[in-house]
């Protein structure tokens, strides 16, 4: 040991001797203080400019891999500046001979290569402490600074330092030239980069390939999360490239032969390989989340639902050649793996299984165009050289699995989650910019399988709004439309269609049950039926329409409310956003008072109603918390849009607390009894027509205790407003948020047990103490008085070196 820290003492006397090691610490501390300031800078500017507004700081200054976080640029710096520091440490010994002192000395080829990276580990602290110093201002300028995730991507990329001086230490043994080491290594490190993209089609090398990669190591540590796997990584990389460096001299002071040497490198390789793939075994991992809100581990919500799934859990992904939306080829299965990397943490017995096939409608026109006169085996065959894949890795759909029905999923990317017990679900792809699903629907498909999820029916009884219609007036795309990462199937309801007249024993199975807007009225035997299972104390929604709520008269007496007649106007200026400078405005159009407006100038219909959470809705549940932000913004609100929509009023106490959820965002909207043509004629307020103005409630909640249950009752007095039309209406000068008021009632509705929640902490680290003034200053500091400092200091010892 004392050998090697001589040898390592020397070796850093060398490089300090040399002005190679200097000119890189100047260059490493100028490039990470540029990043670092100007990173720096910008947010103090941008807090003094708005006077705050900023969040998770320590993140977006140290370890944000998608901005501009220092970590990440020091990881890309490393594979630039190691071959240059690393060129010289064994070759320049060949060149100028003193590898002859070396091996005649009392010394071992281990001693010499373990000394000479001591040695490189030691200068590395030395650059490390600079960084050291970032973090420590950091910690004074943050407030509530996330020390322990900044100081793990430290950690990490320390580790990442000593193995690429470790492969530079070996490929300075491989030449007696520098710069051709420089090189070779760079080469290796560009290997290691790509290597896990290669032969991933083939099982036997794919978790070899996978695990020699060496890009994404280092940012586990970056991202704030210690990995078992990744810590031993470094560690056996390291040592097998040292392993590797000390044979390289050992053979030139021995006369073996090439087979035996290639065996003794060979077992070194297949030694480290083996180690690689007991460390990577998902039942060996052991991790530790260091960022404050968890954002690597999954949330409590999920954890408990993993925690539940009893026995094994197999997930088969199913591929098709010909698929749309989305797609993998067989080289990326270990890649789509890491996507579920975070659940296996938690369920290492998880079995992944992938099935790549072929199918597609030989019938379909576009068949017919692009592969005309093929067979489906032969279009396959092109398909497959057009992606660049090996077409003998995919089967005819005769050979999958003919339980598993594809046909339903359109023959799309989609993963069978399966469980011991036979229970089974499908988790899907979207279409949408993501595509993917995230830790949500992940989560929600888990708990689909491993416990009783809330039922929900749709009443189609007379001609009410159904799941199983196309139109805008219908309910499919946000109940059962597969494609929709936020329709109900998709984040864990089972949601039928209901028939009084047909199957009303599907009443006794449900949960919620949704009867919106009826265009006939109920007979006595299915009003006694909707009253019973009011009675049972199972939970409903009851949806309007002004021209058509007399039919829903005798269900609302039962709760103690009606409908106000007619229908909800509002000012035409409470309709355009009004941040939006574009908008033609209306007011003072005329008319008299309480006029509208003219009609020539509004730009949407006067009855086409904004509505916003209350303040009441607050506290309801999580998500309607985040509605109740949303539409209450003081400068950009959202707004729940009702094209033509009735107030709700609550005439008798039948035993329900009430609570209003939306209103309407005009104070003095009415119900406008006379006016039929909204858009050519202008309302006017008549109360000698029995029109009342004033703040309009649309949505009410109710709720008491029945049957042993604590009921739930949703009254919204436009059946429209979470149609299929009007979540995907997109009107200039009008922010909606329809889509989220679906969501936040089928969670308060289902006891907040979908969709599964998975948000996390708020960050804490929000605010900087220091100013944009001083963050200047301290920018000229580190980014130009350091580096020149430094490069004094390196100038004075060389020049004491050249005069001793």
């Amino acid at each position: 040991m004392r050998a090697i820290y001589r040898i390592a003492r020397l070796e850093l006397s060398n490089l300090f001797y040399s002005p190679i090691a200097w000119l890189i610490l100047i260059l490493f501390v100028f490039m990470t203080a540029m990043n670092f300031t100007d990173v720096l800078w910008a947010y103090a500017r941008s807090q003094e400019f708005r006077g705050g507004g900023l969040s998770d700081l320590s993140r977006a200054l140290f370890f944000d891999v998608t901005g501009r976080g220092l970590w990440p640029k020091i990881s890309n710096l490393l594979y630039m500046i190691m071959p240059l520091l690393t060129m010289g440490l064994i070759s320049q010994e060949f060149s100028r001979g003193s590898i002859k002192l070396l091996f005649v000395a009392p010394i071992t080829s281990r001693h010499i290569v373990l000394g000479k990276f001591l040695g490189m580990m030691m200068y590395g602290l030395l650059m490390f402490s600079v960084l050291l110093v970032y973090v420590i201002l950091g910690g004074c300028w943050i407030e509530s600074f996330d020390w322990a995730a900044v100081l793990t991507g430290l950690l990490g990329l320390y580790l990442l330092f000593g193995t690429y001086a470790a492969i530079g230490l070996f490929m300075s043994t491989l030449t007696t030239y520098p710069i051709v080491a420089a090189i070779y290594m760079l080469a290796l490190l560009t290997f290691l980069r790509f290597v896990s993209g290669l032969w991933q089609e083939y099982t036997f090398v794919r978790d070899i390939t996978y695990w020699l990669a060496l890009d994404r190591r280092a940012g586990t540590f970056i991202n704030g999360m210690i990995c078992s796997e990744d810590f031993l990584y470094f560690v056996i990389m390291t040592a097998m490239f040292l392993g590797f460096a000390i044979l390289k001299l050992q053979f030139i002071r021995e006369r073996r032969s090439m087979l035996s040497k290639v065996g003794r490198f060979l077992g070194v390789f297949i030694v480290a390989m083996l180690l690689g793939y007991v460390t990577s075994r998902p039942t060996l991992r052991f991790y530790h989340d260091s960022t404050h809100t968890k954002t690597n581990t999954l949330t409590e919500a999920s954890q408990e639902i993993v925690s539940k799934l009893d026995g094994g859990l197999k997930m088969t992904t199913y591929v098709n050649l010909f698929g749309s939306i989305y797609n993998i080829t067989p080289a990326k299965v270990m890649a789509d793996i890491a996507r579920y990397n975070s659940y296996i943490r938690f369920k290492p017995e998880t079995k992944m299984d992938y099935v790549f096939y072929y199918y597609t409608d030989t019938t379909d026109g576009f068949f017919a165009h692009r592969f005309a006169g093929k067979t489906l085996s032969e279009a396959a065959k092109e398909m497959a050289k057009f992606q660049g894949v090996n077409a003998k890795k995919y089967v005819p759909l005769s050979k999958v699995d003919p339980d598993v029905d594809l046909r339903d999923e359109g023959y799309r990317f989609v993963v069978l989650l399966e469980r011991e017990n036979g229970e089974k679900t499908f988790l899907r792809v979207f279409n949408d910019a993501q595509r993917v699903p995230f830790e949500t629907e992940i989560s929600a498909a888990l708990k689909r399988i491993g416990m009783k999820l809330p039922s929900v029916g749709f009443l189609s009884d007379h001609y009410a709004r159904t799941i199983t219609g196309d139109r805008n007036r219908d309910y499919s795309y946000m109940v059962s439309e597969k494609l929709y990462r936020s329709a109900l199937i998709n984040q864990g309801f089972d949601v039928v269609d209901v028939k009084l007249s047909r199957n009303p024993q599907l009443l006794d199975s449900l949960d919620v049950l949704v009867v919106s807007e009826p265009r006939e009225p109920f007979s006595e035997e299915e009003l006694d039926k909707l009253y019973r299972y009011v009675e049972s104390g199972k939970n409903l929604i009851i949806a309007g329409k002004p021209r058509t709520n007399s039919y829903l008269a005798p269900l609302m007496e039962k709760l103690g409310l009606r409908f106000e007649p007619g229908i909800l106007v509002q000012k035409q200026d409470q309709i355009a956003d009004k941040n939006t400078a574009s908008m033609p405005s209306a007011r003072g159009a005329g008319g008299g008072p309480g006029a509208l407006g003219q009609a020539e100038e509004r730009e949407y219909p006067v009855s086409l109603f904004l509505c916003r959470a209350t303040d009441e809705a607050k506290g309801l549940s999580k998500l309607w918390d985040d509605l109740y932000v949303k539409t209450n913004h003081p400068e950009w609100p959202y707004s729940i849009v009702m094209p033509e929509a009735s107030a709700v009023l609550q005439v008798e106490d039948k035993g329900f607390r009430v609570t209003p959820l939306l209103v309407g965002r005009d104070p003095s909207s009415w119900n406008e009894l006379e006016t039929i043509d909204f858009v050519n004629e202008t309302p006017m307020l008549n109360l000698n027509a029995g029109e009342q103005a004033g703040t309009k409630t649309t949505m009410m909640a109710l709720e008491r205790q029945q049957a042993g249950k604590e009921q739930r009752i949703v009254v919204i007095g436009d059946a429209d407003a979470f149609s299929m039309g009007e979540v995907m209406a997109n009107r200039r000068g009008i922010l909606s948020i329809n889509g989220g008021l679906i969501m936040s009632m089928f969670e308060w509705l289902s006891y907040g047990e979908l969709p599964v929640d998975t948000s996390r902490p708020e960050p804490v680290d929000n605010n900087l103490t220091i100013g944009a003034e001083a963050a200047g200053n301290v920018k000229t500091m580190l980014q130009w008085i350091l580096p020149v400092l430094i490069l004094l200091g390196g100038v004075l010892l060389l020049f004491r070196r050249k005069g001793k």
